[in-house]
C-alpha cells in the first residue's frame, strides 16, 4: 500500500510528537514537511536532524514548497485562530485536514466512536484531550443503555503538560468537551472539568467519568466499557482502567435532581481511567497530549486505508 505524505503545521510539543509518531509507527503515512513560524524552534531543529523537510514561514511558506504538491493530509497543531485560514488554504488545494485545535470547523471525531461516519469529511476535529479519553467511555455506556440523561467528566493532568495554549483556552476546553460528550458520546447533557495538578513528580493523566443511565444493566455496561478500553488501546497502549466500574442504583425513594434534566432514577456508573503517554517526544506523564496525537494519527491512517481499499 502506497503511503500518503503528510504535513504538520505547528512545531511545538504536539506537532513534534506527532511527527515522531508518523516516522516511527504510522501504518500508511509518510512525513513530508514540519511547518512552524520560529526558525529556531526545537521542533524544526529536530525535524531537520531526522531528515524531514521544514518550513518556518507558516502555511504561506508551505504552499510555495515543491513538497506541497505531494501532500495529501495536513495536521494542524497551531491555534483555533490560525486554523481557520490554514484549513481554507489546505481544503482549497484538495488536501484533507485533521484539526488538533479548538476551532472545530469540521465534525468532532473520536476514532473508536464515530470515525467511520466522517471518512468523507475534508476537515475533522479531534475535540480535546479530555474528550478523546472520556467520550469512548460515555459511548460505551450509552450503546448498552436506553438513555444517558447526564454525563460528567473530570480530567486531571500534570501542570507541566499544560502549555500556554491549554492555559489560555480552559473555557474552550470545557465547553468543547461538554458538547462532544453530548453529540458524540450520546449523553443528553454533558459537563467537563479540567484540573491542572502541580504535584511533583508530575502525575500521569487521570480521568473520572460519571454517567447516569436508564435501561442499562451493570454486567452489560462493564463488558462494554472493557471492550472499549481495548479498542482505544489499539492506538493508545497506555490507556487503561484504574479499577472496575463502580455502580450505584438511584431509586424512586431517593431520586437525584440533575440541573437541566430534572429528576433522575436509574444507574450511576463511575469509571476511573489512567492515560500514560508513549514518550515518543513528550514525557510519559503527558498522556493528555499523547492521546491527541495518537488519535490524529489513527484517523489519518484509517483515511488512507479506506481510500486505497476503495
Amino acid at each position: 500500500m502506497t503511503k500518503a505524505k503528510v504535513a504538520i503545521i505547528g512545531s511545538g510539543n504536539i506537532g513534534t510528537d506527532l511527527m515522531i509518531k508518523v516516522l516511527r509507527t504510522a501504518k500508511h503515512l509518510e512525513m513530508g514537511v514540519l511547518v512552524g513560524i520560529d526558525p529556531a524552534s526545537d521542533g524544526l531543529a529536530r525535524a531537520r536532524s531526522m531528515g524531514v523537510a521544514t518550513c518556518a514561514e507558516g502555511i504561506e511558506g508551505l504552499v510555495k514548497m515543491p513538497e506541497w504538491q505531494d501532500i495529501r493530509i495536513v495536521f494542524d497543531a497551531t491555534s483555533a485562530y490560525a486554523h481557520k485560514k490554514n484549513s481554507e488554504i489546505a481544503i482549497k488545494a484538495g488536501k484533507q485536514v485533521i484539526d488538533l485545535t479548538p476551532a472545530a470547523i469540521g465534525p468532532y471525531t473520536v476514532p473508536t466512536v464515530n470515525l467511520e461516519a466522517h471518512l468523507d469529511q475534508p476537515n475533522v476535529n479531534m475535540v480535546t484531550c479530555g474528550g478523546q479519553a472520556t467520550i469512548p467511555m460515555v459511548h460505551a455506556v450509552r450503546r448498552v443503555s436506553k438513555a444517558v440523561p447526564y454525563a460528567e467528566i473530570v480530567a486531571s493532568i500534570s501542570s507541566r503538560s499544560a502549555g500556554p495554549g491549554t492555559r489560555a483556552n480552559i473555557d474552550e476546553f470545557t465547553e468543547t468537551t461538554a458538547r462532544a460528550i453530548e453529540s458524540v458520546g450520546g449523553a443528553a447533557r454533558g459537563k467537563a472539568i479540567i484540573v491542572l495538578n502541580p504535584a511533583e513528580p508530575p502525575l500521569i493523566m487521570r480521568d473520572t467519568v460519571f454517567t447516569f443511565c436508564q435501561g442499562g444493566e451493570p454486567e452489560e455496561i462493564e463488558a462494554s466499557v472493557e471492550a472499549m478500553v481495548k479498542e482505544v488501546q489499539s492506538y493508545v497502549p497506555g490507556y487503561r482502567l484504574k479499577q472496575k466500574v463502580q455502580f450505584e442504583r438511584v431509586g424512586d425513594n431517593d431520586p437525584l435532581n440533575i440541573p437541566g434534566f430534572g429528576t433522575f432514577t436509574g444507574l450511576k456508573c463511575s469509571i476511573f481511567l489512567e492515560v500514560e503517554g508513549a514518550a515518543d517526544y513528550l514525557p510519559a506523564y503527558a498522556g493528555n497530549l499523547d492521546i491527541m496525537t495518537s488519535a490524529a494519527m489513527a484517523t489519518a491512517d484509517r483515511w488512507v486505508e479506506r481510500t486505497q481499499a476503495a
